[in-house]
């Protein structure tokens, strides 16, 4: 077949994602604390948007339709904005604003406090730190320190030695010996049972103080977690010949130590949440307030609007990018108009359809999927998504995730149930058992069922798994000595 270059037209649809909308998309996914960065943001980048401490009439924060909407009449000067501009030299600047230092990176005594040295060191040391610490207060030669070193960057947050021997030798260039002998110092640091390899050596690190060699402690970590995590007591005891309650105290002592020695060293924070909407009950219903706490109030700059409107004071490339800057500004201020409207929406709908839990609580939640909401709404799923995406609702019952309010339906005697109540009543049947005699997954398929919930066993141990329940087995406790079977 002979190549040749013609020509063709053809007719296809396509969708396209215009700036506009994909800024108006990202910004209706954000979670408040992310929003608030975005737009802080924006505000350094575009010289057209500013923050303002007053309330905003509608009219500043959504402008009218148009390329450029209408300068207001003053009577100032009109050039006066831009003669001040003109005039504003680099040394007015630095008079107004480095009259402290601040600006200029030093403090200017008498004017401003330095801050200590104590308000400055707020990062709490972390483990790596304080083995680092007691490795450079031992009295072992540099050249091991500097393997000890090595060491303490391969341990993990839990204080679990994750390189292997070889991995070291390849890494510091040294023999088997040197890095035995750098371990060995490493796990006799503080807390016990740091730089071990698996969780077996991690428990007898920490028995080796307590001179347990030999033991039956001993003998259990190292030949019977497995029996020990299923609780076969009397399987271990006629294992070893050894009574009961001999097996009973030896399992009191391996309670007591910690697999995860270095967890008492981690430097993670404890991340608030800042729910995103507000339902709040009145008289009249239930009111909607969106959080816009933390969040910069912004609009467009009337100095920028005015100085833009002069065609003398920029260049033509200027102009071109100050003209995108601008319809950047607009198109954020639409967007940021139409996610609060969205997410208004998709709130007062899901209240609407979950009228029954605000009025009494978890119990009463219904069966809900996004379609419905978005069927309701004449929306589409996908837009219903991003707005209940890493978003949170604050009512009188608490603070709950917008996808706690969607589940799946169960069957039952008055019809369909949504599994967020099931897993609750799973939960409570669990923690009123007796811990002697745990139910098992049959057991409370049976006790459903007598209220009224139809459920499979495989679903129950699902949701038993995903609300972090042992098995009947692990949750078995021992009596006097005795085992209950």
């Amino acid at each position: 077949m002979a190549l040749e270059t013609r020509l063709e037209l053809k007719l296809a649809q396509k969708l396209i994602l215009t700036p506009q909308l994909q800024q108006a998309i990202k910004l209706l996914q954000l979670p408040q604390l992310e929003l608030s960065q975005a737009l802080s943001q924006e505000l350094m980048e575009n010289p057209f948007l500013e923050e303002s401490t007053e309330e905003m009439s509608s009219e500043e924060t959504t402008p009218e339709e148009g390329e450029f909407p209408e300068i207001e009449e003053t009577q100032e000067d009109e050039n006066a904005p831009l003669e001040m501009l003109t005039n504003f030299t680099v040394d007015d600047y630095f008079e107004e604003r480095g009259s402290d230092g601040r600006d200029l990176g030093y403090f200017n005594p008498g004017t401003v406090t330095p801050p200590s040295s104590d308000q400055l060191l707020r990062r709490r040391p972390d483990l790596y730190d304080h083995l680092l610490w007691q490795l450079r207060l031992s009295n072992e030669e540099e050249a091991i320190r500097k393997v000890g070193e090595v060491i303490i960057g391969n341990i993990d947050e839990n204080g679990y030695l994750r390189a292997s021997i070889e991995e070291l030798i390849k890494e510091v260039s040294t023999d088997s010996k040197s890095i035995e002998k750098a371990l060995g110092l490493i796990q006799s640091f503080d807390p016990p049972g740091v730089g071990a390899r698996d969780v077996t050596e991690c428990l007898l690190l920490q028995i080796r103080p307590l001179n347990l060699h030999g033991t039956l402690v001993e003998k259990i970590i190292v030949n019977n977690l497995d029996d020990l995590e299923k609780k076969k007591y009397t399987f271990i005891a006629h294992q070893y010949n050894t009574p009961l309650h001999d097996v009973l105290s030896a399992v009191k002592i391996i309670e007591r130590l910690d697999p995860k020695p270095g967890r008492n060293f981690s430097n993670e924070t404890t991340n608030y949440i800042a729910p995103d909407v507000y339902v709040i009950k009145t008289a009249g219903g239930y009111h909607i307030v969106l959080n816009d706490e933390g969040l910069p109030r912004l609009r467009i700059s009337r100095f920028y609007k005015e100085l833009f409107q002069n065609k003398n004071t920029f260049q033509k490339e200027d102009r071109q990018f100050m003209v995108e800057k601008f319809r950047s500004a607009i198109e954020l201020l639409k967007s940021l108009d139409q996610r609060d409207k969205t997410i208004h929406v998709v709130t007062e709908s899901i209240v609407n359809l979950q009228e029954d839990f605000f009025n009494k609580g978890t119990e009463q939640l219904k069966p809900l999927t996004l379609r419905d909401v978005a069927s309701r709404l004449n929306m589409h799923e996908s837009t219903i998504s991003r707005v209940t995406s890493n978003k949170y609702l604050a009512c009188s019952h608490g603070i709950f995730s917008f996808r706690f309010f969607f589940s799946s339906a169960l069957r039952s005697d008055k019809g369909n149930v949504s599994s967020t109540p099931v897993k609750n009543l799973i939960k409570k049947i669990v923690t009123e058992e007796d811990s002697r005699r745990p139910l098992s997954d049959r057991h409370i398929v049976e006790m459903l069922k007598s209220n009224g919930i139809l459920i499979a066993r495989r679903t129950v141990a699902k949701y038993r798994e995903e609300l972090g329940i042992p098995s009947q087995l692990q949750r078995k406790k021992t009596i006097n000595g005795k085992e209950n079977i």
